[in-house]
């Protein structure tokens, strides 16, 4: 057995790992974003860091997880539907600061965190700068001023 069969197995993934750009990507299923850190750190991987997306409408959040393992790049996506997903800096320090940028720009809180004065734009609400409802939404064009014969 392969290094990423064993941890798929060990994350309790149906499906087997899928190469994409070089990177291989494995969708946990039903397992939480704190059991496969566990995993992964088991497993010895490095966490490298997290991507998010908002998804379109109401659809929620793509959060993907991804660590390095023996050279692999490897890659766990998440998808919450509301705001919330559990934190993993007391599992992976290094996620410490990458979950506070995503909660300032997204206004996505990490479960089982408390989090300090804004880092990057002190003063202002979380999500201001990524969410799509709270982006300014751009004036609409004045109307063409036609010309008038004289």
């Amino acid at each position: 057995m392969t290094d990423l069969e064993t941890l798929r197995q060990k994350l309790g993934a149906q499906e087997s790992w899928a190469e994409s750009r070089g990177t291989w990507w494995l969708d946990p299923g039903s397992i939480g974003v704190r059991q496969a850190v566990t995993a992964m750190n088991e497993a010895g991987a490095r966490f490298i860091t997290i991507t998010t997306y908002q998804l379109a409408g109401t659809e929620g959040f793509r959060l993907e997880y991804h660590w390095d393992l023996g050279g692999k790049l490897l890659g766990l996506p998440f998808t919450i539907a509301g705001n919330a997903i559990d934190s993993i800096f007391d599992l992976c320090e290094a996620a410490d600061w990458i979950e506070r940028e995503i909660h300032e720009e997204y206004s996505l809180d990490f479960n089982g965190r408390a989090y300090e004065p804004l880092l990057l734009r002190q003063g202002d609400e979380s999500g201001v700068n990524l969410r799509e409802e709270a982006k300014p939404k751009p004036a609409p064009a004045a109307p063409a001023q036609q010309e008038v014969a004289q």
